[in-house]
């Protein structure tokens, strides 16, 4: 088995070992929105597939996590969901959940594959960003825990920052993003605390996981297959923007999907264009049937 690392922070003073604070204000993409909050859309006649825009994708990712806040540092909080993260994403590498992704590719001719590696997670122990409003506060915590750690900034960098802020009133669950650290391009993504609460909540009645666990796993599936086909937020998307987890949000073909590493989960599909052009697909809450989790539905 592999062995996942763990490094801690305890201070909350930003070492600018990788580069000066961030002066530009990345947008957010791939926004996972809260049930019932997705606004409108695609438009009568449009057709819902994805369309590519001109820019990369990830053929293969290289994963890390980082717990920000003081909660983190309680065992009543934390509970099972540092442990189940670092599962969760163990096993994407090579899952039939992941290959749901691989056929989008670029104009250089690289495709998206299975291969997914997890580096491990940071714990950061000071004072988290208190709402998700803004992207620059998170991408500077990943420059900073980076530096911190003597991690070195890879351009197939996934970095998933988990904060204790419960969501409250905002209507999103999660997003992801793309900046730089020190001049590296990497792809980041922003996530509430979501123990106890019902907008975020798949309804994984499996008892396999905590309920705080399995929402964070449902929307953290989102966001990793969407930096996957659209790091930088220029590749793939429809005519309204959403991504391939957009538009299957908060649907679900199989019950409980099995990764790479025979963890389990309860993991919403994406979108496939093939699969909709061939009606083999599951319907996303438009009827449209072009959803593929790698389980029942591949």
């Amino acid at each position: 088995m592999k062995t996942i690392a763990t490094l801690i922070l305890t201070t909350g003073i930003a070492v600018w070992a990788q580069g000066p604070p961030i002066t530009h204000e990345p947008p957010m993409s791939g926004i996972h929105w809260a049930k019932g909050q997705a606004p409108p859309s695609g438009g009568a006649g449009t057709s819902p597939n994805l369309n590519y825009n001109g820019g990369p994708i990830m053929a293969t990712s290289t994963t890390m996590a980082i717990f920000w806040g003081a909660s983190w540092g309680s065992s009543s909080f934390t509970g099972d969901k540092i442990t189940g993260l670092d599962s969760f994403y163990s096993g994407i590498n090579g899952s039939s959940y992941a290959a749901t992704c691989n056929e989008y590719g670029d104009s250089t001719g690289a495709k998206v594959t299975s291969a997914s590696t997890y580096a491990g997670h940071i714990i950061d122990l000071s004072q988290a960003a208190k709402n998700g409003n803004r992207t620059t506060p998170i991408l500077q915590e990943v420059c900073t825990a980076l530096a911190n750690n003597h991690i070195t900034p890879v351009a197939n960098g996934y970095y998933a920052v988990y904060t204790d802020t419960p969501r409250g009133h905002a209507n999103f669950c999660a997003w992801h993003s793309a900046g730089s650290c020190n001049g590296v391009n990497v792809q980041f993504a922003f996530f509430f605390s979501l123990d106890g609460d019902p907008g975020c909540d798949p309804d994984d009645t499996s008892g396999q996981h905590s309920q705080g666990l399995a929402a964070l796993a449902n929307v953290s599936g989102h966001e990793h297959s969407e930096a996957r086909t659209d790091p930088r937020l220029n590749a793939w998307y429809d005519s309204s923007g959403a991504e391939n987890s957009d538009k299957c949000a908060w649907t679900f073909g199989t019950p409980l999907l099995t990764f790479s590493n025979n963890t389990k989960w309860k993991i919403q599909g994406n979108w496939s264009n093939a699969a909709y052009n061939g009606n083999t697909g599951y319907p996303n809450s438009s009827g449209q049937n072009g959803c593929l989790d790698g389980g029942n539905y591949k």
